[in-house]
């Protein structure tokens, strides 16, 4: 028993941390071996865009400055790529940090924070952190069952967070469906449609839901750097909102939380979308050839749309987790989500992905 515990605010006490994926040092360390594979935290195997290391080499010689505290530059950026005024662009170190924001505005004891059974855990974790009533509704098919969720939506609800595509099932909302759904949630709550892994995207029914701002003053979309951008060491994300939403998220925004070398990175990374078409291109084949990897094994998974898919197994995800770093092989079980018998596996390079089935066949004597 931790001897502060009756000190701290409600929800902490009952809180469980975030647990990342396990980083290669430490796996190699553990077990002593060598040359291990990790497709656990759905970072982009093919790096970042050279264009983002020569922006931060330049950046170096101000290594002494603050970093600009309103990230002017990058606001304006984002700004022009969404067509929105950069005073609804809101920045965060990744894009939890604008969701952790969004909780702390919000949600306070009293209040319910509403998300889908197997939504991505930051959701609870930020909400509970506020002392937010959790509210849970069923999944359809592992995605986002709307109509479960609106039939949940209470006066005391404030935020609803919806993940397009989700994690860690990789299922995804079409236009239709989400916007009827937005349209009925009542104007006083903020509804925050995550869309971490849009660039990966390519169905033509998924929607782009910034175009929506002027629709839905209650919208907060966020994004990040972190996914197909490849930027996941540098920490930044942003939420895009209505401005007022916007100046009430930058009242808790600490300062200087987005850093000098993480906004010259962001603002190259725009500049090359080359580099995010090769990405989607080498994520499609990675997703074929994991999904045929699985079907060869007799294993049932998850269709996804982002840089990962979940694999169905017959047994333990976290036995088979275990057996799989004995092999050199980092994935992401996902029985915190109420998913015992799958692990999640993030799209890597042909011979990761190729390295990991191996591994998996091996591990499940098949």
């Amino acid at each position: 028993m931790n001897r502060f515990i009756e000190n701290v605010t409600p929800g902490i006490a009952e809180l469980t941390p975030y647990v990342p994926g396990k980083p290669i040092s430490e796996l190699e360390r553990e077990l002593g071996i060598s040359h291990s594979v990790k497709l656990a935290s759905n970072e982009n195997p093919l790096g970042a865009s050279p264009k983002v290391a020569e922006a931060i080499g330049r950046s170096v010689a101000e290594l002494a400055r603050y970093p600009d505290g309103g990230g002017h530059d990058l606001r304006f950026a984002l700004g022009v790529k969404h067509d929105v005024d950069p005073a609804r662009i809101t920045l965060g170190n990744g894009s939890n940090d604008v969701l952790d924001m969004i909780a702390r505005v919000f949600l306070a004891p009293g209040s319910e924070s509403l998300f889908s059974q197997y939504a991505f855990a930051v959701y609870p974790i930020s909400s509970q952190a506020a002392g937010a009533k959790l509210v849970v509704a069923p999944a359809d098919d592992y995605g986002h069952d709307l109509d479960a969720m609106r039939l949940r939506i209470t006066g005391a609800t404030r935020v609803i967070w919806i993940a397009n595509p989700n994690n860690p099932t990789g299922t995804w909302l079409e236009a239709d469906e989400l916007k009827a759904f937005l349209a009925a949630v009542p104007e006083n709550v903020i509804v925050v449609v995550d869309e971490a892994y849009s660039e990966y995207v390519t169905q033509e029914a998924y929607p782009d839901v910034s175009r929506w701002l002027e629709d839905f003053p209650n919208l907060v979309v966020t994004r990040t750097f972190s996914k197909a951008y490849g930027l996941a060491a540098l920490r930044v994300g942003y939420g895009i909102s209505h401005p007022d939403v916007a100046e009430l998220l930058n009242r808790v925004r600490q300062p200087f939380n987005v850093n000098s070398f993480a906004q010259a990175g962001a603002l190259a990374a725009l500049e090359d979308q080359a580099f995010i078409q090769s990405s989607v291109e080498a994520n499609l084949a990675g997703l074929t050839q994991l999904i045929e990897g699985f079907e060869a094994l007799g294993l049932g998974y998850i269709p996804s749309v982002g840089n990962f898919i979940t694999v169905e197994l017959d047994c333990s995800g976290v036995e088979i987790d275990q057996a799989l770093l004995r092999e050199g092989c980092i994935a992401r079980p996902v029985a915190n989500y109420g998913m015992p018998n799958h692990l999640r596996v993030t799209v890597g390079l042909p011979e990761e992905n190729r390295r990991f089935l191996d591994a998996l066949k091996k591990v499940l004597g098949r």
